[in-house]
């Protein structure tokens, strides 16, 4: 992903909300497998790391990128924005 395609991942992710939060139990095969899903229906999702989550949320970023095969779009204080496209059903368009 380059920067341009990054920027505009930014701007849709100020739009939306938080679909799943990550609490004290930290990354759980079953919290990973959401993540999935999600990304699986929407391409784009942001995750709010809970204060009663221990752990820090860049790397909690980057484990769930590896673990889903996502890119980290940005990590903005306990916030994190994954991407993930969808080659079956692609519902956004990246620029070149």
């Amino acid at each position: 992903m380059n920067t341009k395609q990054r920027a505009y991942l930014k701007g849709l992710a100020q739009t939306i909300d938080p679909i799943l939060s990550l609490g004290k139990s930290s990354l759980t095969p079953e919290f990973t497998d959401a993540v999935a899903e999600a990304l699986k229906a929407r391409e784009l999702i942001k995750i709010n790391v809970l204060k009663n989550c221990y752990d820090v949320p860049q790397t909690l970023a980057a484990t769930l990128a590896e673990r889903t095969r996502s890119e980290v779009v940005q990590v903005i204080g306990r916030k994190i924005v994954l991407y993930k496209h969808n080659h079956e059903n692609p519902k956004i368009e990246l620029p070149k």
